[in-house]
């Protein structure tokens, strides 16, 4: 996607709409945490079904903030 396309997410917490940059930093931390999960968080089943938890949440995430202006 070309930048002149790209329009930061309205992102609001509590009533308070965040600044564009403030939802920026949410989106990237949230790809952030993305890459983390790479190496998943354990072995055993209940580290595997977080990881896969974590990931369904963000998937669902960058569909509401992946917006064309």
């Amino acid at each position: 996607m070309d930048s002149k396309e790209w329009k930061e997410a309205d992102m609001t917490i509590n009533g308070q709409k965040l600044s564009v940059g403030q939802s920026l930093t949410i989106r990237v931390a949230i790809e952030s945490l993305a890459m983390m999960l790479h190496s998943g968080l354990g072995e055993d089943e209940h580290g595997r079904a977080m990881t896969e938890n974590y990931y369904k949440c963000i998937e669902e995430i960058r569909k509401l903030i992946r917006i064309k202006g």
